[in-house]
C-alpha cells in the first residue's frame, strides 16, 4: 500500500467518521457538565430535605453514575457501535445479582424510603407489628429500636417500609383515657366534680381542649365515668399513672367507695312436703 492509497483511505474514514466523531465529542462534552449540574442540585435538594448526611453522597453519587453510563452508552451509539448486546448484558447480570441479593435489596430500598420520607426520626417511639420501643438508629438496611426495659431490637427496614407502623412520637401532644369506677349509693355529683378538681390541679394536664368527664357505663356493681385529658406526649405516662394514684387517695378520704365486684346470693328454703 503506497502512500496515496494511506492518504485516500485516512480520507474516506475522515469522510465517513468525522461528524459522528465530532458530534459524539459534543455530546459527551455537554453531557459531562448537564450531569455535573445536575449532581450539584440533587445533593442541594437532599441537604434542603435534611436526608441522612450518611445517605446524601451514596444517593448523589448513584444518580451520577447512572447518567454517566447513560450517556457513555448514547456516545458510543452515535459512533456506531452496537450496544444491543451489551445493554443485554448488564440486564442479565443486573437480574442475577438483584435476585440473589433480593432481601438485602428490600431492606435497602426500605432504608432509602425511611431516610427520605421520614415516617418516624431517632428518639421517636414507635410500635411496628410486635416490636415496640424508642428509636436508637436508623441505618440504610435496618432500624435499632430499644425497649422500656433495655432491651435491644434491630428490625429490617424492609418490613417497616411496607407494612403499619404507630408513631406515638410524631404529635405534640396526645390524649389520656381513664376509665374510673363510683359505687351505687355514691354522690354522683361530687364524684364527678372530684375528678375535675384534679384534673384542674395538674398542671401538665392542657385545658384547651377542656377535660372530658362524663358518665359512660352503667356497668353491674358499678358507675363507670369515661375521663379524657390532652397533655404533652412527653408527659403522657406520668399524668395517666399519677392520676391512678390520686384519684384512689382522693376517693378514700373523702368518702367516695371504689366499688369492688358484687354477686347477691339468694338462698331459697327447700319446701318439704
Amino acid at each position: 500500500m503506497n502512500a496515496q492509497e494511506i492518504i485516500d483511505r485516512l480520507t474516506l474514514i475522515i469522510v465517513n467518521y468525522g461528524p459522528r466523531l465530532v458530534g459524539a465529542l459534543l455530546v459527551l462534552i455537554v453531557g459531562l457538565w448537564i450531569i455535573k449540574f445536575l449532581s450539584k442540585w440533587f445533593s442541594g435538594m437532599l441537604a434542603r430535605r435534611n436526608v441522612d448526611l450518611s445517605l446524601q453522597p451514596f444517593l448523589a453519587g448513584l444518580v451520577s453514575g447512572l447518567l454517566k453510563v447513560l450517556l457513555v452508552i448514547t456516545v458510543l451509539g452515535m459512533l456506531g457501535i452496537q450496544m444491543t448486546s451489551f445493554i443485554a448484558i448488564i440486564g442479565a447480570v443486573g437480574l442475577a445479582i438483584g435476585m440473589a441479593l433480593s432481601g438485602t435489596l428490600q431492606n435497602f430500598a426500605g432504608g432509602v424510603i425511611i431516610l427520605l420520607f421520614k415516617p418516624y426520626r431517632v428518639g421517636d417511639y414507635i410500635d411496628a407489628g410486635e416490636h415496640s420501643g424508642t428509636v436508637r438508629e436508623i441505618q440504610i438496611f435496618n432500624t435499632i429500636l430499644k425497649t422500656v426495659d433495655n432491651v435491644t431490637i434491630i428490625i429490617p427496614n424492609g418490613g417497616l417500609s411496607n407494612s403499619s407502623m404507630t408513631n406515638y412520637s410524631l404529635e405534640p401532644r396526645r390524649r389520656v383515657d381513664w376509665s374510673f369506677g363510683m359505687a351505687y349509693g355514691d354522690d354522683l355529683d361530687k364524684t364527678k366534680a372530684t375528678i375535675k378538681r384534679l384534673c384542674d390541679a395538674d398542671e401538665r394536664i392542657l385545658h384547651d381542649p377542656e377535660v372530658f368527664i362524663a358518665v359512660s357505663e352503667l356497668a353491674d356493681s358499678s358507675i363507670k365515668f369515661a375521663v379524657r385529658a390532652w397533655v404533652s406526649a412527653g408527659d403522657y405516662w406520668s399524668v395517666k399513672f399519677d392520676m391512678n394514684e390520686k384519684i384512689y387517695k382522693t376517693f378514700n378520704n373523702e368518702g367516695l367507695k371504689m366499688p369492688l365486684p358484687r354477686m347477691d346470693v339468694h338462698v331459697m328454703a327447700e319446701r318439704t312436703t
